[in-house]
This record gives structure tokens, C-alpha cells and sequence, in this order.
């Protein structure tokens, strides 16, 4: 499971797979969950804690890379990709793994740096059409 000492006073430093831009995380509470906090800036977005775990057993049974595919909540995703795959009816949610209605997209965008810091992952940094697998 996810280290729970990052806080916002201690929160994981990022970068987005291409290394344009950071980011922060850390593990909040919302309505009495634990949620992941992700700061781009002045923007906060709030993942369900439970995405790691999910998204590692999907690249497992992927079996290889998978592309990341980040796309904004309004903007479909490409199909087969880690943001499909982040907002899909069949994942083990049923749904989005974002939570602040507006903002529920760029899960793969900013979940796959995360997994990597981890440990729990593989992950492409070229200008565009990153990759990832399980490790």
C-alpha cells in the first residue's frame, strides 16, 4: 500500500512524463476517505486513493505497455489507454478514479509519475505518446 507520510506539509515532488511541468501529491482525507491531492499549481484535483493499487493489477494483467493517453474530463479518451482505463465503467470502480467533478481527467497524465516513484512501475518520458508497464 501507499506510504501514508506524505502529507501536505511532506508531499511527493513531480514531474509529468514529458518533464514539462511539476507537481505535488500527497495523501488528504475528503468525506472521511483517504484521497490523493494533486497541485499543479494553483489547481487541485482529487483522486481516489484506491487508483494505485487498481491501476498496478490493469498493467499487470496488460502484461506490457500500456499508453498513457491524459486527456482533459470534457475530451474523450483514446480507447485502450491508462486515462480510458481511469474513467471506464469497467474498472473496479465503475467509473472515474477522479473526484472533483470539472477536473476528473489527466489521470494519466499525473497518476503513472506517481506509480513510478513507487516502484511500481515503468515509465516513458519522451515529448509525447509516453508508455507504461507494471514492475
Amino acid at each position: 500500500m501507499v506510504q501514508t507520510n506524505h502529507t501536505k506539509d511532506n508531499p511527493w515532488k513531480l514531474k509529468t512524463p514529458p518533464g514539462t511541468s511539476e507537481y505535488t501529491m500527497h495523501i488528504g482525507e475528503k468525506d472521511g476517505n483517504q484521497v490523493l491531492v494533486c497541485t499543479v499549481g494553483k489547481t487541485v484535483l482529487l483522486y481516489d486513493l484506491r487508483c494505485i493499487e487498481d491501476l498496478h493489477v490493469f498493467l499487470k494483467a496488460a502484461g506490457d505497455w500500456v499508453e498513457l493517453g491524459g486527456a482533459d474530463e470534457q475530451k474523450e479518451a483514446k480507447k485502450g489507454t491508462v486515462e480510458a482505463w481511469g474513467r471506464s465503467p469497467d474498472n473496479p470502480i465503475s467509473g472515474w478514479y477522479g473526484l472533483k467533478k470539472g477536473l476528473r481527467g489527466r489521470f494519466g497524465v499525473y497518476i503513472p509519475p506517481l506509480m513510478e516513484e513507487l516502484g511500481l512501475c515503468e515509465l516513458e518520458h519522451n515529448p509525447r505518446n509516453n508508455r507504461m508497464r507494471a514492475i
